[in-house]
């Protein structure tokens, strides 16, 4: 016999139904009532209908449950049996409060109703009760205020308004000035509005209050901003919310009552102090709803002092139970404490490291717990400026958040503009439709940029993340006029020359400047870094093109360079008139005086980044994009490049139409370009080690390992491995010198994977490029799929946005196989990953999972990396398997 569904839970006089660790049924706040009651903490006596009942509240078309509704009921007659109050008796009345709750913290997202239960003869019971008309009268406007615009629909400033008016009328500066005929006349004032605005007079039965409010609080669920916050932290619509009912005390009795929020430690800076606000004679609503001034919880210690002291030996309780920090709300009537919710507090990423890591080091928590406090993506947080907390901004536009931090400059739209303001000391932010590699001077001169296309892993954000700089990519409302020199966004024009501020770690384009504030890494960053470093197995590297891009990937604690795209050596300063100069020429001898122009260049650059490296492994892909993109592409462009270059302006529009692709990213580039022009690859492949033999000169241990991109038969491979074999061999014949180095590919074409086996018979070592493994995976134009995919991810067809986070059922199912077939063949192969996922913590921790050596990413994410290692190998011990291979470096 089937065991008949629980969908209420009561707690109440030292007992509960549930437990603590029931927050998937119970919701956060009613698993928090039950764990209290539990621990014998005062906790008004109440009941939690599970999220359960709210997703079948939903699936049955806002019906309840079959028995939902009983249970509540009987629950309900527990509650009066505890306090000792009827629901609805006219002289001695219970009220109750009417809250939601669901697993994941939502603070605010979602609805609640206090005092519900009053009615005109109930109030009268209230008071007589009480003692207090005052008190009475201010319950029952209250109720109706909330009632009326969470339950019915009626906008909040309504009532506001006349609550005003009454006060200007009565010159009373505070709502606790009114005196009670005031407050009785808000009554009828608020009962005629709801009138007014829905045509239906308030209801007077207390129990079809309660079926009303536990309806209001379900359908909030689907509100808009629950929606919108749950789209932005990734928290599934199939969660649902439970509903807590719980008994009411007031602390709007007077001046011994009151009600207060707190921290169980410093949520902005983590410091081991109880932190929190205060309001005398007020209801929790006050607090959080900034109609008066809180004081600081010392306030309570003043006046009422053995509130103040069992409030210190709760949260003394609370913390050391929980073994987190942790956010209190609390009421105190008449001088007696009530704990009305405990859950995990939200913190700053300054906070949680601290907090972490000074929990550890009191013996409350182990450093593997530690490790799995911090959230890996808040570590943006510490390495990027960003916007202070306490500034006033007016967002604009939101886009995608692609490159974390902020900044503020003033709108320019080409690149070289950007240039030359840089160059005159002004901070800019590049605006474009969508950045070409040619953009990349003006990327670096800029402070942030904004895209109205691409994705998470468009050019620009690649670019921006690999460089540091914030980025704002696929921000659609933005319509951009270039050659005006404007962009819109709704009636708001912002012109060249204007200020902008933009918060590249949600997206948001704001007007005007910001103040922006330089977080500090404290100590425990680096605590908890070493803590990390020591736990995990998978080795980290970084995504660098330039010195100063290993150096500073070197600061963040990356164990190597895991890419080095040499593409982006070639748009800097005169490089970009050799490259076209190769690209023009038509034979193969003048293609050869143009390399040769760009051999000293591309070796100055590998001799900076294998110093910096200092004998750490240095992944290096030949060319990889087709040679369209070095071309320009405007006719205004093709005229400046006609007169530089002293060619007529029709044979460079010949060879634009003759490079032409309709899918370059399938065409004419990747190891393709190395077989149909082999001196491409000879010529950076001759850089490579020369640059390599003379710091070995220097005794400079230096570790290249060559990447041949876009491979997807064994023959092209090996084609393109003997090529470099022996231009490495005459190198160092002539040099004089052995130079250790690895020849290997990328793995981003689903063929590879697939003949992973076949390939490793050449390939020394894989690296998985997963943003073009997604693409060519799911038929994505990475650069397109930004207008469509965020609406896969809100319909729930896709879970996340593949360009973010691995698709681990198939393209991670290819890289599995990869990894199998490719070890089958060599035993013990190094492989990594390359795509922007190496910095995404549920892609390391995949990573972790199929066995990879190493991942990699752009250098501002080795620390999420590091992080999520570590947290990869600690979850898998605590499931009883160790998984991942950590290789010497």
């Amino acid at each position: 016999m089937a065991t008949k569904k629980k969908y209420v839970y009561y707690f109440g006089d030292g007992r509960a139904d549930g437990r603590g660790d029931m927050k998937d049924l119970l919701g956060g706040k009613g698993a928090g009532l039950a764990e209290m009651t539990r621990l014998g903490i005062p906790v008004p006596a109440g009941f939690t209908i599970t999220t359960e009942a709210c997703i079948e509240f939903f699936d049955n078309k806002k019906s309840y449950p079959k028995g939902m509704w009983e249970e509540a009921l009987a629950a309900l007659k527990r509650v009066e049996k505890s306090i000792g109050c009827g629901f609805g008796d006219p002289k001695s009345p219970l009220l109750v409060s009417v809250r939601s709750g669901a697993k994941a913290s939502m603070p605010g997202m979602m609805d609640t109703v206090l005092n519900l239960g009053l009615n005109d003869q109930t109030v009268l019971g209230l008071i007589e009760k009480s003692k207090n008309e005052r008190f009475g009268y201010d319950a029952y406007r209250r109720f109706i205020s909330m009632f009326g615009s969470v339950v019915m629909g009626v906008k909040r400033d309504k009532f506001e308004k006349a609550l005003e008016e009454k006060k200007l009328q009565l010159r009373a500066r505070l709502d606790t000035d009114l005196p009670a005929e005031a407050l009785k006349e808000m009554v009828q004032t608020y009962k005629k509005i709801v009138l007014n605005e829905t045509g239906r007079n308030f209801p007077e039965d207390p129990i079809e209050q309660l079926r009303l409010g536990i309806n209001a609080v379900f359908n909030s669920w689907f509100g808009q901003r629950a929606m919108t916050y749950r789209r932005l932290n990734n928290i599934p619509d199939t969660w649902g919310t439970a509903v807590s009912v719980v008994a009411m005390v007031f602390g709007n009795l007077g001046e011994t009552s009151g009600t207060g929020v707190a921290f169980t430690r410093d949520p902005s800076t983590g410091e081991r102090r109880f932190f929190g606000e205060f309001l005398f004679n007020a209801q929790g609503e006050d607090v959080v709803a900034g109609i008066r001034t809180p004081l600081p919880i010392d306030a309570l210690k003043q006046k009422l002092p053995k509130a103040y002291r069992d409030l210190m030996a709760v949260y003394k309780k609370l913390e050391k139970h929980y073994k987190d920090m942790l956010d209190i709300e609390f009421t105190i009537q008449e001088g007696k404490l009530y704990m009305l919710q405990t859950r995990v507090g939200k913190r700053t990423a300054a906070a949680a490291m601290r907090i972490a890591v000074e929990m550890a080091k009191e013996k409350l928590i182990t450093k593997e717990t530690a490790l799995l406090r911090i959230d890996p993506v808040q570590l943006d947080q510490l390495l990027h400026p960003m916007i202070d907390p306490k500034a006033k901004v007016r967002i604009i536009a939101k886009g995608l958040p692609a490159s974390p931090g902020a900044a503020i400059g003033k709108v320019v739209f080409t690149a070289e503009e950007a240039q030359h303001m840089a160059e005159r000391h002004e901070r800019v932010i590049l605006v474009r439709t969508e950045t070409s590699p040619e953009d990349i001077g003006g990327m670096h001169a800029a402070e942030g940029i904004v895209t109205a296309r691409g994705g998470m892993t468009s050019h620009a954000a690649v670019v921006a993340r690999g460089m540091g700089k914030c980025c704002v990519a696929g921000c659609g409302a933005l319509h951009i006029d270039e050659e005006r020199k404007f962009f819109t966004v709704g009636d708001v024009t912002v012109k060249e020359g204007d200020y902008i501020t933009l918060n590249g770690s949600t997206g948001e384009v704001i007007l005007g400047q910001v103040d922006l504030i330089q977080p500090e890494m404290s100590g425990s960053f680096k605590t908890l870094m070493g803590w990390a470093d020591a736990a995990r197995k998978l080795n980290v590297r970084a995504n660098a093109d330039t010195p100063h891009d290993a150096r500073v990937a070197r600061e963040f604690g990356a164990e190597g360079i895991g890419l080095c795209r040499t593409e982006h050596m070639f748009f800097e300063g005169d490089r970009i008139k050799a490259v076209r100069e190769m690209i023009l020429a038509d034979t193969l001898e003048g293609r050869k005086r143009a390399l040769a122009k760009l051999l000293p260049m591309q070796k100055g650059d590998f001799i900076g980044i294998f110093r910096e490296m200092k004998g750490l492994p240095v992944t290096i892909r030949l060319l990889d994009p087709p040679l369209h993109e070095f071309l320009p592409q405007t006719e205004e462009d093709l005229e400046e490049l006609s007169r530089e270059m002293g060619i007529h302006v029709d044979l460079l529009r010949a060879k634009n139409r003759s490079l032409h692709e309709f899918n370059p990213m399938l065409g004419h580039r990747g190891c393709r370009l190395g077989i149909t022009f082999p001196e491409i690859y000879e010529m950076q492949a001759q850089a490579i080690f020369e640059a390599a033999c003379e710091l070995a000169q220097e005794k400079l241990k230096v570790i290249p390992e060559v990447m041949i991109p876009l491979v997807a038969h064994i023959k092209e491979l090996s084609e393109m491995k003997a090529l470099c074999v022996r231009t490495a061999e005459e190198v160092m014949a002539r040099y004089k010198k052995k130079i250790s180095y690895t020849i290997g590919t990328m793995i981003e074409l689903p063929r590879a994977a697939l003949v992973a086996d076949q390939i490793a018979r050449e390939a020394e070592f894989f690296s998985f490029g997963t943003n073009d493994l997604t693409q060519t995976t799911f038929g994505l134009s990475r650069d397109d799929a930004g207008r469509f995919l965020p609406d896969y991810v809100h319909k729930g067809i896709l879970d996340q946005d593949p360009f973010v986070a691995i698709d681990q059922e198939g393209v991670g199912l290819l890289m599995k196989m990869g990894v199998e077939k490719g070890r089958s063949a060599r035993p013990g192969m190094k492989i990594g990953i390359c795509g922007e996922h190496g910095g995404e913590p549920s892609s390391v921790e995949f990573c972790h999972r199929i066995g990879l050596n190493y991942v990699s990413c752009s250098p501002f994410r080795v620390p999420i990396a590091r992080l999520a290692a570590a947290q990869a190998m600690v979850r898998g011990k605590m499931k009883g398997k160790d998984g991942g291979h950590r290789a010497t470096v």
